[in-house]
């Protein structure tokens, strides 16, 4: 009986029947490499071999992977690592380091410029943790183990007792660490999402701007305080047909990342999720959008933005993780991509956190707005409480409530909002929910198609 983890079988389960093709003949390496065709798109794969030494990596096995990053970078084809690796092997000692390192250094160099996909079907560890790490997508199968340094090191180091899935399992790396992008219940559907995403990075598509519409309006509140998850808002401004993932669904939800399709054509959707924390933008948050950002820039991905933010997270332990510098990353990703772009507010849109998600002073290429949205530095009634701190400290507590809301809607025919935003060319179109779908997609399909110029470095 054939062994499940052989590489060849692993391969032959993720690409088209009879397209395999060895890239280099078989040895006991620890490593394969392939080329076969997946959803008809032709694509570069290259597998541990975990019936060979635990998949443990040497000089012969990196050059299997070097090989493959040649073969995908002459072609400009995506690029697939099936990873279960223990690590660096023992035997090679110094020189299996020095082997990694080349690896690490093609695959930086083929960041950006083909897609790099990778799939962690076992245990892989010390230098093999890195090479999924420094690829674009990393799905992670039940059995996935992603880490440093094992169980047995960190006890003997830390005297810390954790087992190897608490370590490096699903729920670590979804949760806590941000690592892998896709947590696949099973196997099959891990492989199934590398099938979707090789598609949707591959097959981009043209957009098709005959689309239905639909009122978006019945999936968000009309009261600003009540949360609402943002999920079938981008479901319905979708395609509901075609290949869709969400990527870090579970590390900072107050964010959505989608890769999907609108109107026939691969897009990337990010937007605040007001189901999580009330969907402001905290570090990981901005950090996690910047890097979706890049992602879709260097590699030609069209990008819609989903405004409802009322700020950035305050506190010092905000302070402390570091949201000046994270939030920095989000605003350099969008001033910096060229890819068409195009932000819709929903609800609100106030101060920094405003100017982040995609603003048109960053360079949107159109903005759009729900008749009732509101875009300012904060709430009118936050600022007025600023503002006539002390006319309101005088006044009678039964008088306070009315007095904030008068002085509220004084503020806001003051300081503008939606009305203003469009004057200045903030807002390039107020839009009804009913036709958003529509205005999106021909916002898309009429700007100029571009790609950035960077690496896609995990940030």
């Amino acid at each position: 009986m054939a062994d499940p983890k052989d590489p060849e079988l692993r391969i032959k389960r993720l690409i088209d029947s009879d397209t395999f093709q060895y890239l280099l003949p078989r040895t006991d390496c620890g490593m394969i490499a392939a080329t076969g065709t997946i959803n008809g798109n032709k694509v570069v794969l290259f597998a541990s071999d975990a019936t060979s030494k635990s998949g443990a990596l040497g000089i012969e096995g990196s050059n299997v992977i070097l090989a493959a990053y040649r073969e995908a970078m002459a072609l400009q084809l995506p690029i697939i690592g099936i990873w279960h690796s223990g690590g660096a092997r023992l035997s090679d000692g110094v020189l299996s380091l020095n082997a990694f390192g080349e690896v690490f250094q093609a695959m930086v160099l083929a960041s950006g410029r083909i897609p790099q996909l990778s799939l962690v079907l076992g245990p892989t560890a010390g230098g093999g943790a890195y090479g999924p790490a420094l690829t674009d997508v990393v799905v992670l199968a039940p059995e996935g183990r992603i880490f440093v340094t094992g169980p047995d090191v960190v006890k003997s180091v830390t005297g810390e007792d954790i087992d190897i899935a608490a370590l490096g399992g699903p729920e670590a790396h979804s949760k806590n660490s941000g690592v892998a992008h896709v947590i696949a219940p099973t196997e099959d559907i891990a492989f199934n999402e590398i099938r979707d995403l090789v598609s949707l990075f591959a097959d981009q598509g043209h957009f098709t701007t005959d689309i239905a519409d639909l009122d978006l309006s019945v999936f968000v509140p009309s009261v600003d305080k009540r949360s609402y998850e943002v999920h079938p808002l981008i479901d319905a401004i979708l395609d509901a047909d075609g290949e869709k993932l969400e990527l870090l669904p579970v590390w900072a939800e107050n964010m959505s990342t989608v890769i999907g399709r609108l109107g026939g054509r691969t897009v990337g959707v990010i937007a605040n999720n007001p189901a999580h924390i009330g969907g402001v933008l905290d570090a990981a948050a901005a950090e996690k959008a910047a890097r979706f950002v890049r992602t879709c820039d260097a590699f030609g991905i069209p990008m819609i933005v989903i405004a409802d933010v009322t700020g950035f997270l305050p506190g010092p332990g905000q302070e402390w993780e570091g949201a000046v510098r994270r939030g920095a990353k989000l605003l350099h990703a969008f001033a910096e991509s060229v890819v068409p772009r195009v932000t819709l507010i929903t609800r609100r849109a106030y101060g920094g956190a405003y100017v982040a998600m995609n603003s048109k002073s960053l360079g949107a290429t159109r903005t759009f707005a729900w008749p009732t949205s509101e875009v300012s530095v904060m709430g009118a009634v936050a600022a007025v409480r600023v503002l006539h701190r002390r006319l309101l400290a005088d006044l009678p507590e039964e008088q306070r409530s009315a007095m904030e809301l008068e002085l509220a809607a004084e503020h806001d025919k003051v300081s503008g909002g939606i009305n203003t935003a469009v004057e200045i060319g903030a807002v390039d179109e107020v839009i009804e929910p009913t036709r958003t779908r529509t205005a999106l997609v021909q916002a898309l399909a009429s700007a100029p198609h571009r790609r950035g110029n960077h690496g896609n470095i995990p940030l």
